[in-house]
């Protein structure tokens, strides 16, 4: 273990003092502790005033290594980019985060990592996506890394773990701070069966300029990427762009051309991003990159388990709402009006249909 590891936490604490400078000061100076130890003069010829300032201040206040030992207490862990355990696939990408909070552990070298990103507001389409997704990555090993936000990010995460499997979550904020709060479970989860990781420190509060660079380590930690659902505007595509600049290999669930939650994914795909067709394909195709890989146990979905008539009706139902009478075409005239409103009304209990509005329904996702 590395000694006297305070320093490196000092340099990454101090405010105003980012990462492509403290890459700059350990080129020059070789360590934290040599830096801590520089003159002003010597420092000046590498930093700004402002953060010679800042680094001054953390020194002066003597602070950084009560605060260190208080890490260990929390239940935190601190790596940087210098040490063995710091994720290797992270080490690979341009300007890694010198310093990285872990909660939980952290991903394993050895198995598959993908990414799942998309929109929050998603539709039942992309959730129901995003679940089998999750839910096949978990059953087959493969590593599930996202943001933990609302909408996709969370929902294949939780999938994954709902099938044994493991998931990370890189946060915008401190590893100690849930965000979003009412993804709290889900928090708890990760730490039990995965991680909490970020390059922020503890305590610190999201804001709205701390997601792409979070959005450049959920890229930086999978092998490949997968966007579910994004408009044509939408955040995600910055993840996106950084993967692949990172040079991950990028897949997009196809969606309806009418669909303004698909703009952004048909577009890339109108760029030559991979199409994603069905998670087994999806595995199948890691599988042949080489990756560890289990074989999934998927077992029998609620669907499967449905009696025939309300099996029938589920059939017949989209993930866009359908009136009664369109749901009665596609069946063929297999149950009269009122069975099919007795079984849609079943399915909403059994959380398999929501109806959208009076006399329209859609699968849930």
């Amino acid at each position: 273990m590395k000694k006297e590891k305070w320093y490196d936490y000092w340099l990454c604490s101090a405010e105003g003092v980012g990462n492509r400078t403290i890459s700059r000061l350990i080129e020059k100076f070789g360590s934290a502790r040599e830096i801590y130890q520089a003159s002003e003069a010597e420092l000046l010829q590498v930093v700004s005033k402002t953060q010679f300032q800042s680094l001054s201040e953390k020194k002066r206040r003597g602070s950084a290594e009560e605060e260190y030992q208080r890490l260990a207490e929390q239940g935190i862990a601190f790596y940087t980019v210098e040490e063995p355990d710091y994720p290797g696939r992270l080490k690979e990408i341009p300007d890694p985060p010198y310093g990285l909070f872990v909660r939980g552990r952290m991903p394993r070298e050895e198995r598959a990592a993908v990414a799942v990103v998309g929109a929050r507001d998603c539709s039942e389409y992309g959730r129901y996506v995003a679940g089998e997704l999750g839910r096949h990555l978990g059953r087959s090993g493969i590593q599930v890394i996202s943001g933990m936000a609302r909408g996709i990010d969370g929902i294949s995460q939780e999938a994954a773990l709902d099938a044994g499997g493991t998931s990370f979550g890189v946060l915008g904020c401190g590893v100690d701070v849930c965000y979003p709060a009412q993804n709290k479970k889900l928090y708890e989860r990760l730490l039990e069966q995965g991680g909490i990781l970020s390059s922020y420190l503890p305590g610190t509060l999201p804001k709205s300029g701390h997601f792409p660079p979070r959005n450049r380590i959920v890229s930086g930690l999978a092998d490949v990427l997968v966007v579910v659902e994004a408009r044509r505007k939408s955040g995600t595509l910055i993840t996106v762009d950084m993967a692949l600049e990172q040079g991950k290999d990028v897949y997009v669930v196809p969606g309806r051309v009418t669909d303004r939650l698909s703009d952004g994914c048909n577009n890339l795909l109108k760029q030559g991003a991979g199409v994603f067709l069905s998670p087994e394909e999806f595995v199948s195709e890691i599988q042949k990159n080489g990756m560890e890989v289990q074989n999934p146990d998927l077992g029998l979905s609620g669907k499967d388990q449905l009696p025939k008539p309300l099996l029938r009706i589920c059939e017949a139902l989209d993930f866009y709402p359908l009136p009664v009478g369109e749901i009665a075409m596609r069946m063929g005239g297999d149950c009269t009006v009122k069975e099919i409103h007795m079984g849609l009304m079943q399915l909403c209990l059994e959380e398999m249909a929501v109806q959208v509005s009076p006399g329209y329904f859609c699968r849930r996702g």
